[in-house]
C-alpha cells in the first residue's frame, strides 16, 4: 500500500499515475487533498469548475462535488474505465482524504516527482472548493 502526500502536487500528473498504479493492483491511499495545485489562471480554473458544477441544474445529473477529496477522487476517476470490472475494481483501491487521518506515519508518506512542478499561477484544490461554498 502507498500513501501519497499530495501537497504542492499538479493534481492532473498526480492522476495519471495514481490511475496508472491502480490499475496495475496497487493500493493507493492519497493524504492532503486540499493541498494538490491546479495550474492555470484564478479565472480560467474557476470557470471551469464552477461550469462543471452547475451543469445539469439540482434535478438532473451530473452531480459534481464541491469537496477536495471528492475532485480529486473524479479527476482520477476519469482516467479509469471505471464501467467496466477491472476499473471499478482498481477505483476502490483509491482512498483520497482532506488533510492527514489518524493512524498514517508522515514519514512514510511518498511522493510523485512527475507531478512536482512551481508554477507562477495556481490555485490549490481547496481554494477551489472554497470558492465553490465549501466549508471544510
Amino acid at each position: 500500500m502507498a500513501v501519497i502526500d499530495a501537497t504542492g502536487l499538479v493534481i492532473g500528473r498526480l492522476a495519471t499515475n495514481v490511475a496508472k498504479r491502480a490499475l496495475k493492483g496497487e493500493q493507493i491511499d492519497i493524504v492532503n487533498a486540499e493541498k494538490a495545485i491546479v495550474i492555470g489562471s484564478r479565472e480560467s480554473i474557476l470557470e471551469t469548475y464552477k461550469q462543471k458544477y452547475y451543469v445539469g441544474g439540482v434535478r438532473k445529473g451530473p452531480w459534481y462535488s464541491r469537496m477536495p477529496d471528492k475532485i480529486l477522487k473524479r479527476t482520477i476517476r476519469g482516467m479509469i474505465p471505471y464501467r467496466t470490472g477491472h476499473g471499478a475494481e482498481a477505483l476502490d483501491r483509491v482512498k483520497v482524504y482532506i488533510g492527514c487521518p489518524k493512524g498514517y506515519d508522515a514519514s512514510k508518506f511518498q511522493t510523485v516527482d512527475e507531478a512536482k512542478k512551481s508554477p507562477v499561477r495556481f490555485m490549490t484544490v481547496g481554494d477551489i472548493s472554497k470558492e465553490l461554498g465549501v466549508k471544510f
